[in-house]
């Protein structure tokens, strides 16, 4: 069996997580959780508003002020549509080059597909 150099393989997975941190740390937000508390059975939970990483940084004053104008450059640079789409294009770069699975006979979904035994209600 001839295998193919995984390099690009690693190339272009470095390229999908390049992508990946920017589209997170700078276009999702995420809601953090402040106070949990319990009153009986029920659990009382506050959020602090939804930010994204990069608003987190900046707002908690710990940057210096070379690195936040850095920061503020590079999303000035970015659009949130090209970076998925960029994203979205690496990913279909990256499926061709994964190696395939010798276990697995071209068509056979066998592998893929859960047995009797191990779904819920099975014998």
């Amino acid at each position: 069996m001839i295998v193919s150099s995984p390099r690009p393989a690693f190339a272009q997975l470095q390229r999908v997580y390049d992508l990946v941190r920017l589209h997170i740390n700078f276009f999702q937000p995420v809601q953090k959780l402040v106070t949990k508390t319990r009153q009986g059975a029920r659990t009382h939970r506050i959020y602090d508003r939804a930010q994204t990483p990069d608003q987190r940084l900046c707002a908690a004053g710990v940057l210096a002020p070379a690195k936040r104008e850095e920061l503020d450059r590079l999303y000035q640079t970015l659009n949130p549509l090209r970076l998925r789409r960029d994203l979205d294009a690496a990913l279909e770069r990256l499926w061709p080059l994964a190696p395939s699975d010798p276990r697995r006979a071209q068509g056979n979904t066998e592998v893929a597909t859960p047995s009797l035994k191990s779904s819920p209600g099975g014998s």
